[in-house]
């Protein structure tokens, strides 16, 4: 059977030399979340030099939407610029070495989706042009995905309101679809105040706060057992500067739940913060709490999810060059040798870039155990999520290795490739009106299985 969408694989491709531009860009630009001043100014100028109209809003300086067309559907396509702290890196060298010593990186790729998805909505866009294409277009930049915060608070202001479907990916080490992604998360920050005193002359009269920030942990390491397995619990602490000499009277911990669903996160949130008060009846001190902010796990789409590997069956792999796969192997060495083992048993594979795509059945049972601001998206409207070889087996998101490939001319391709199918899967969605009407009804059909935090 003929491949109809070449044409789209061939207007991605037309605007390869802009898809690298984007990637470098934001790599040699890399800002932290809340502060992308010149990552989303390039973006915004990107899409407007495009023929999209821009729009910003008033109350998210680094947030914005690009739209192109008129009619339904309406389909979003998900852009991300922020980066990582201490994760600095110099291009095309293998071992860690920060251009700022401290300074942010792309750890976990961002500059690739940005590019991605920004070059996946022009393609789509000039394709529509041609062919007369009736739907929207609205290319969304994000920032603070990386806080966990930045598509939340775009869903709080409305911004994605109006919108049927939306289009997401991710880099990572292979190409697959996840129907199963992210866990449900929320941050809180628990305050607590004691009453200083001299350590040695009078500590009987002080109330250590920090004494009460312990024992919060080690109640917390106890109630480790009774949660579902599926669980991540995370801390850090803060002592506030305290020398140990004075009985402190102000310590801080900060906590991290993940959970399969938003309703997990909750109860778990719930027991530690009357672990929490625990402690600090014990202490007699006080404890503020203050719950910082979270995002919804992913409601899985299987109609969508299916459309979208059918998309992946058809798109052209990335090819690689001999120096490309030689850099990755440079990187590859880095890492523990039991990750890039496990990820050879998982595909079925050995090799340094993954080259194939993952069957079906195995991205059934795929899970992403990080967290995105995205996943308050699907809860929007139906969305999916894919990811591409941009990195070697074996390197992990956050981490320099991951810095590096994001920065490589591999990473790139990997992007190259993730917005063809950004571009096919959108151009399905315009041209297969009973294909994606499906979809909108499997989202609202599963949509009241789940409770996102955003609506409560």
């Amino acid at each position: 059977m003929p491949n109809k969408k070449k044409h789209v694989y061939q207007e991605v491709d037309r605007l390869a030399n802009l898809n690298k531009d984007v990637c470098t860009y934001l790599w040699d630009n890399p800002e932290l979340g809340g502060t992308e001043t010149k990552s989303s100014a390039y973006m915004r100028k990107l899409m407007s030099d495009n023929g999209f109209a821009v729009t910003n809003h008033e109350k998210l300086e680094f947030a914005f939407m690009a739209e192109y067309g008129s009619g339904h559907p309406v389909i979003a396509i998900l852009g991300e610029y922020d980066a990582l702290p201490g994760l600095s890196q110099k291009r095309d060298v293998v071992e860690k070495t920060p251009v700022v010593a401290g300074g942010p990186g792309h750890g976990c790729g961002h500059n690739l989706i940005g590019s991605a998805a920004a070059t996946g909505a022009i393609a789509l866009k000039n394709i529509m042009e041609k062919e007369g294409l009736t739907g929207t277009i609205r290319f969304f930049g994000c920032p603070e995905e990386e806080l966990l915060s930045g598509k939340v608070k775009m869903a709080y202001y409305k911004m994605f309101d109006g919108c049927d479907i939306a289009l997401s990916w991710h880099p990572m080490t292979a190409n697959i679809v996840m129907d199963n992604s992210y866990l449900a998360c929320a941050y809180a920050k628990f305050y607590f105040t004691g009453t200083t005193s001299h350590a040695a002359f009078a500590p009987h009269l002080g109330r250590s706060a920090l004494d009460a920030m312990e024992l919060m942990n080690v109640g917390v390491n106890y109630l480790r057992e009774h949660v579902i397995s599926d669980a991540r619990i995370h801390y850090a602490t803060d002592s506030c500067g305290f020398p140990p000499n004075i009985v402190p009277g102000k310590a801080v911990n900060w906590y991290c739940i993940r959970a399969p669903k938003m309703s997990d996160v909750k109860s778990i949130l719930d027991r530690i913060i009357k672990v929490a008060k625990g402690a600090a009846m014990m202490t007699e001190t006080d404890v503020e709490v203050k719950i910082e902010h979270g995002c919804c796990e992913m409601l899985p789409n299987k109609k969508f999810a299916d459309l979208t590997y059918s998309v992946m069956k058809e798109v052209p792999l990335p090819v690689y060059t001999a120096n490309e796969l030689q850099y990755a192997a440079h990187l590859q060495s880095t890492v523990n040798p039991a990750a890039v083992k496990a990820e050879n048993d998982t595909y079925g594979r050995v090799e340094i870039l993954h080259s194939a795509l993952a069957p079906r059945e195995l991205a059934k049972s795929q899970k992403i155990s990080a967290s995105s601001d995205s996943g308050d998206v699907s809860y929007i409207m139906p969305m999916n999520l894919f990811t591409t070889a941009c990195w070697p087996f074996g390197v992990a998101p956050h981490t320099w290795q991951a810095s590096a490939a994001s920065g490589s001319n591999f990473g790139a391709k990997g992007a190259l490739y993730a917005a063809k199918v950004l571009a096919s899967v959108g151009y399905e969605l315009l041209t297969n009106p009973a294909k994606t009407q499906e979809i909108i009804q499997e989202f609202k059909d599963k949509k009241a299985e789940y409770s996102p935090m955003y609506q409560e």
